[in-house]
């Protein structure tokens, strides 16, 4: 039972998210994959599908958030009894905002688009009474553009495009595990990363500029709770208050930074799996991430979520599928320039292929 289920649950967690989460988060970071038995590998493809749109100075913004396609790779070695390794590849952040020209709204016009790849490997080591420490390095390339046409709020035109970056962070954590009942808690520290990214504002080069992707901690559990049966969930603290983008001409022009967060997020998943035969286990989650009532930027204007989701795991030899679909409730939200956003959502969906060797 324990493995088809750290499947299912792995599976869903990471295959089905979707970015109104906090910040501009596609891809948290876990570690999962370490406790799969023996030697695996996956590969995980997402999508989600945001509907967020708003209305100002009495023009309607219609949908800003673009639909995204997402992606994970990883690998486990068992190295000895006592040691694990494995690499992951993936997107941790990422945006596409575009208010489509022609609408009326105070931002038509307006495009932003992040980008980011990282790869982290990591070393797990098994101590005694069912302990374990782990910890890896994780190297990420990041760049962005972004285009704002706001004549109603005195920017007729602005323009950002920066390199390509690689810079490096780490992780640790530790975990305690009850084969016996599928018993485990694990928790994560994954350290900021500060990018210096070189930009050119309106085609002129004016220097650089830092950005931290922000740190985060991250507490999963699981156990067994009856036959066949799985509690499973999370609990996500990540400092988005740290981000901040501030590229020199747009801070000069404007005064502020061209993207940041007012405060933290905290992220709360909870989920229920159940066996039904020896091939085929399901699950239902729920997730919540509650609203501050926090003045947004206008490139992420969504303040929380609640959702809902159900996964589905099969099993057969040693390959498992594991495929999931959540819906979110996203929060209302206000921007800086008084734009209302209300009554929004989104969908995500993803499926997972691991082979067992």
């Amino acid at each position: 039972m324990q493995a088809r289920f750290i499947c299912l649950l792995a599976g869903f967690s990471s295959a089905a998210t979707c970015a109104v989460a906090g910040g501009v988060e596609r891809g948290p970071n876990s570690v999962a994959i370490l406790f799969e038995e023996g030697n695996y590998a996956e590969v995980t493809l997402g999508y989600g599908s945001p509907d967020v749109s708003g209305t100002a100075f009495g023009g309607a913004s219609g949908n800003m958030l673009g639909s995204y396609l997402t992606y994970s790779l990883g690998i486990k070695q068992s190295l000895s009894d006592k040691l694990d390794f494995a690499i992951i590849m993936n997107e941790p952040i990422g945006a596409d905002v575009d208010y489509a020209a022609g609408t009326g709204y105070a931002l038509a016009g307006t495009t932003a688009n992040l980008q980011a790849a990282a790869i982290t490997g990591l070393l797990r080591y098994k101590m005694p009474s069912n302990i374990s420490v782990y910890g890896g390095l994780r190297a990420e390339q990041a760049k962005g553009d972004v285009t704002i046409i706001a004549p109603l709020v005195g920017i007729p035109f602005y323009n950002l495009a920066t390199d390509r970056q690689m810079a490096w962070g780490y992780l640790v954590g530790a975990a305690w595990e009850k084969p016996e009942i599928a018993a485990r808690v694990a928790l994560t520290y994954v350290s900021p990363i500060t990018h210096t990214l070189q930009s050119v504002e309106n085609g002129n080069p004016t220097g650089s500029f830092e950005t931290e992707v922000p740190q985060s901690l991250n507490l999963e559990f699981q156990t067994g709770i009856a036959a066949d049966t799985l509690l499973f969930g999370s609990v996500r603290w990540q400092d988005w208050s740290a981000f901040d983008i501030s590229p020199a001409a747009y801070t000069f022009l404007v005064g502020s930074p061209l993207v940041s967060y007012q405060s933290d997020r905290i992220s709360y998943s909870l989920g229920i799996g159940r066996k039904f035969s020896d091939t085929w286990s399901g699950a239902v989650t729920l997730g919540y991430e509650p609203s501050n009532g926090d003045v947004t930027g206008n490139l992420g204007p969504v303040d929380g979520y609640k959702s809902i989701g159900l996964a589905a795991s099969y099993t057969h030899d040693n390959i498992k599928i594991t495929g999931g679909v959540s819906y979110y409730k996203v929060g209302d939200a206000v921007t800086n320039i008084g734009a209302s956003f209300t009554d929004n959502s989104a969908v995500a969906a993803g499926v997972r292929v691991g082979v067992s060797f």
